[in-house]
């Protein structure tokens, strides 16, 4: 095997993306090496492509989301072995972890093994997507970004812990609100509301939701919709969006004692944090030292999860042309997709 590999390399903020050519990475202590059989786009990726925001180093390279196969094992990795399929994310902080990449080196820690009866494409869509949910809802509390602390199902007593606690899911159709809705059921919440386009309704059922509001009701209307539905006070909900409206209406909702995930990192203009209610600025990250510990739960937990089927992948669109199909599926992303997940093979690039 040549020592070399394709990657897409981004010159410079707002730059073009080119497939060039770059050394094959070695293991390292506690990592692996993978062959990367699938690489899942992400909006971060096309922020970080515009303004250059988190790159360290030119020529960059992209990309979050992976699955493959592990050719290398390092020094003390003991729960992967070559052959492997794995899924894993990849780290802001650790450039040498991204994806666009034809191999790619991993945590061993972070990565989870992907069972039989979920593809490669499939796997890929998985990973940052489910951490930033599974970090807004199980993530310690702390600031400027954390999550709102609860019990994790894979710890004991954690599964249906909440039964009978109503849960809303802003945004419920995109790939953040999917597993979001998923891991509520896991929790035992119920009803889980989502809000989402009408024909994404099946759907969002399919995956856990028990009630779906239309994404396009007037926000004034949003809470009446929600008191028919649950009669209970609701203390939890998820914003996987960010929409402004929303998200005041949604927290104004909330019972006292209710607690708010935001994917934005820093509170909207149109919501006031008061003393009895909390809002959570989740930053996706496993590997963050205050993500570290549900990290590793959630990638312990996930092979069994996906092979028993309560944790599904997100649906794939295939983009063509291997790593060169990425800057077009970028500028598609850009402009928004609804309930699928953008996935490239850099193997298939030539």
């Amino acid at each position: 095997m040549s020592n070399q590999q394709k990657a897409l390399l981004l010159d410079k903020p707002a730059g073009k993306l080119t497939v060039g050519l770059i050394d094959i990475p070695g293991p390292l202590p506690g990592f692996v090496v993978v062959e990367v059989r699938a690489a899942a786009l992400n909006p971060l990726d096309w922020i970080m492509r515009d303004t250059g925001m988190f790159v360290d180093q030119w020529p960059a390279i992209l990309g979050n989301d992976a699955a493959g196969v592990v050719t290398a094992v390092g020094e003390g990795v003991t729960n992967l072995a070559v052959g492997d399929r794995v899924l894993h994310a990849g780290s802001l902080t650790e450039p040498r972890m991204s994806t666009f990449r034809q191999y790619t080196v991993i945590r061993a820690e972070f990565a989870a093994k992907v069972p039989e009866n979920v593809s490669f494409d499939e796997a890929a869509t998985i990973p940052s997507t489910l951490a930033t949910a599974v970090l807004g809802m199980y993530g310690p509390k702390r600031r400027p970004n954390g999550g709102i602390a609860l019990t994790p199902p894979w710890e004991e007593g954690g599964r249906g812990k909440y039964a009978g606690e109503p849960f809303i899911v802003v945004g419920g159709a995109s790939c953040v609100g999917q597993f979001v809705i998923q891991f509520a059921k896991l929790s035992g919440f119920s009803p889980i509301i989502a809000t989402a386009s009408v024909h994404n309704e099946e759907y969002l059922k399919s995956v856990g939701a028990t009630h779906v509001i239309d994404r396009n009701i007037p926000a004034d209307e949003l809470a009446a919709a929600v008191k028919e539905i649950t009669d209970k006070d609701v203390k939890y909900a998820y914003d996987a969006v960010a929409d402004a409206t929303m998200q005041s209406v949604v927290y104004n909702l909330l019972a006292s004692g209710g607690q708010l995930v935001n994917v934005r990192p820093a509170p909207l203009d149109s919501v006031k944090e008061t003393e009895d209610k909390y809002i959570a600025h989740v930053l996706a990250g496993v590997q963050r030292p205050w993500n570290a510990e549900v990290g590793r739960g959630l990638f312990a937990s996930l092979e069994k999860y996906m092979k028993d089927g309560d944790v599904k992948p997100t649906r794939v669109e295939l983009l063509q042309g291997g790593l060169a199909g990425i800057a077009e599926g970028l500028d598609k992303l850009k402009k928004g997709v609804s309930a699928v997940k953008l996935v490239a093979r850099p193997q298939d690039t030539l």
